[in-house]
């Protein structure tokens, strides 16, 4: 039997969760349709999905057509859970992208087609809606041409539309020739000399949508059922089965983890290689290609204890997962989300970017501040992208965000799952830092105040933005223990999460240029003698104040982030968007004027995209759109530079910086 590992996506409110229920009736997998209203789908299992009608989570689910299973995904739509969207996208064969007949090509739909075909994967559109009033077919069509791609192929025609007797009459247009020669010189061909053959020209649809040159375009209703037969022979006959030699070595990916009832880490994990049986030892930790063997090394082990396969709407334990299958996977503890298992495959990186917002989870009506710290890291488990930072000295913890939404949620899953009330502080844009030009420092064992039995000196130059850190040696890698040099390097690394403003320095070359250190040493019939000898600890303590005063001769210069813009407003508006454009420092880069409507594309900063967001409403009677997503660093406006609070021990000031490590030594 082949396999398929589809995912569903669209913007949000477009109907994927419908259509997802919609599919598993007609495969018979269930009885009676759920709905997104009365909260009894079967993908949306939190209760807070339940009671905002949105899907947060993915969830897997699984039904048969004739000969083939397919693990159906149902992905978030709203563009705060992208991170969600990102780990589902590395293990799919294909896609069902679904827009709304109503609302049309929408912000989220455009940031998910691109990824899409950035990654060439198979996808069908299924064009939902058309029984609601107000749906449309060639305006709708002319929108997916135009604004996502022009490799789209309708499969038929729609008739009916805005009444419940809306219906799907399939039937390839005679523009699918046209769109297919684009990409077959033999078609192409055939087509001048009149001989295309109804069975030539749909074996080139298929080939073609299964190397994503082409994206068929279905219309439908998930609540009635119109066009969904179509769509399910199109997901049979045009998307392609999942492949993998389950004799192979072991590979897979995780890209779900949650906590099971007693509190066990529970691994979702598509394979792609191999089997994996219970009671096998595996290993597994991070993906990628470029990893030597001293990194394979440090990855991590466990014994599978228990497996679950989906079949037919339901997860059923086994004593086994092959390749081309999705399971839940029992016994791997410390499993993390993007985890390899077995040998990594190549790695995708990140689709999306990361989140630019952050603020200050504060707890509220006696919450207890560890319990909110282990709550939140608990979270941050199961979504890579959420990023955690605490402050010892305050006892506070930063979370990284991609938007509002995501905040709301955050707050109603702790007070749901974890019994925690908390509020927030102001949510602010995450910065990053970057030297401006080369600066150097050097502190040298016993001499000038130094009182670490360390030498270490340092030089930062500034680097490519992307290129990350690079950590570079100019003194001979046998003039001191490996070790002590491991701890300056890991150290460098962990220096550079707050700059000279406290914010991340994400890329620069740091080259160590001095080293030294004093020999182990003891007394006469006496054991080794720390005071007299370096230890990790003396480079660990040093590097930072090393690092920092590097820092300080280079100098550093603060970028915010900054979103692409595309704003889509009635022409007569612009008088009134303007100026708000021009207050939130938003800079239009480009004017386009089609009719009565006039689209406006540049960049903003990621501070005041919420704000743009709020009042384009009102500005534009309602008729406005904004696409936004993150687009590159800027250096931040002259005058005020924006700061981030210190969550370390503050390099910057040396005598503050010995007392904390000392206090920090002695607890």
């Amino acid at each position: 039997m082949h396999l398929l590992n589809l995912g569903i996506l669209a913007h949000v409110d477009a109907g994927k969760t419908s259509l997802t229920e919609r599919l598993l009736h007609t495969a018979g997998v269930i009885d009676e349709i759920g709905s997104v209203d009365a909260g009894n789908t079967q993908t949306d299992s939190l209760a807070l999905e339940r009671q905002r009608g949105i899907t947060i989570k993915s969830a897997v689910v699984s039904f048969a057509l004739d000969d083939m299973t397919v693990n159906l995904i149902d992905t978030p739509g709203h563009p705060d859970f992208i991170a969600e969207v990102e780990r589902v996208l590395g293990v799919l064969d294909g896609a069902v992208l679904v827009v709304s007949a109503v609302e049309g090509v929408q912000p989220q739909t455009r940031v998910l087609m691109r990824t899409l075909q950035r990654l060439r994967i198979p996808t069908l559109v299924f064009v939902n809606k058309i029984d609601r009033r107000g749906g449309r077919y060639v305006t709708v069509l002319r929108a997916l041409r135009e604004r996502l791609t022009a490799a789209v192929v309708p499969m038929g025609t729609a008739g009916g539309l805005g009444t419940r007797d809306a219906r799907f009459v399939p039937g390839l247009a005679s523009t699918a020739l046209d769109v297919l020669a684009d990409h077959d010189d033999e078609l192409l061909t055939a087509y001048v000399e009149d001989t295309v053959s109804s069975d030539r020209l749909r074996a080139a649809l298929a080939d073609q949508t299964r190397q994503a040159l082409v994206h068929p375009v279905y219309f439908g209703s998930a609540v009635t059922g119109a066009g969904v037969g179509a769509l399910v022979e199109g997901i049979r006959r045009l998307l392609p089965a999942a492949d993998g030699d389950p004799e192979g070595p072991v590979s897979g990916t995780v890209f779900k983890v949650e906590r099971g009832p007693a509190g066990e880490k529970v691994a979702y994990a598509r394979m792609f290689s191999g089997t994996v049986r219970t009671r096998d030892r595996i290993r597994f930790g991070a993906g990628g290609e470029a990893r030597d063997a001293e990194d394979l090394d440090d990855r991590a082990e466990g014994r599978i204890t228990a497996i679950s396969v989906f079949e037919q709407g339901a997860d059923t334990r086994d004593d086994l997962v092959a390749a081309g299958r999705i399971a839940k996977l029992w016994g791997l503890a410390d499993i993390r989300i993007g985890d390899a298992l077995g040998e990594p495959r190549k790695e995708y990186g990140h689709f999306f970017a990361p989140p630019t917002l952050e603020t200050v989870v504060v707890p509220a009506g006696g919450a207890d501040r560890r319990d909110l710290h282990r709550a939140l890291t608990l979270l941050a488990e199961q979504d890579p992208l959420i990023g955690l930072r605490h402050d010892e000295v305050r006892q506070e913890t930063f979370v990284s965000l991609y938007g509002e939404v995501q905040k709301e949620v955050i707050q109603a899953t702790l007070a749901d799952e974890f019994g925690l009330d908390v509020t927030f502080r102001e949510t602010t844009p995450l910065c990053v830092e970057r030297p401006v030009g080369p600066g150097a420092a050097v502190e040298f064992n016993k001499k000038d105040g130094n009182p670490f039995l360390a030498t270490v000196g340092l030089r930062v130059d500034p680097a490519p933005v992307g290129s990350g850190v690079a950590f570079r040696l100019e003194v001979e890698l046998g003039s001191m223990p490996y070790a002590f040099f491991k701890a300056v390097e890991d150290t460098v690394r962990e220096t550079l999460g707050q700059g000279l403003h406290g914010w991340q320095i994400p890329d620069c070359a740091v080259t160590m240029t001095h080293s030294g250190y004093s020999p182990r040493q003891s007394h006469a019939h006496q054991g080794f003698d720390k005071s007299m000898s370096s230890t990790g600890y003396d480079f660990r303590g040093l590097t930072p104040l090393v690092l920092t005063e590097a820092l300080r001769r280079a100098g550093t210069q603060v970028h915010e982030p900054m979103h692409r813009f595309r704003v889509e407003a009635p022409t007569d508006t612009l008088a009134a968007l303007l100026p708000v454009l021009a207050r939130l420092r938003a800079v239009p880069q480009t004017t386009e004027t089609r009719g009565p409507s006039c689209v406006l594309e540049g960049s903003v900063p990621a501070a005041h995209v919420h704000e743009l967001e709020q009042h384009l409403p009102g500005l534009t009677r309602g008729e406005g759109e904004l696409e936004s997503v993150f687009d590159h660093y800027a250096p931040a406006p002259r005058g005020t530079v924006p700061e981030r609070r210190r969550t370390d021990l503050n390099p910057l000031n040396r005598k503050e910086y010995l007392l904390n490590l000392t206090r920090r030594v002695g607890n």
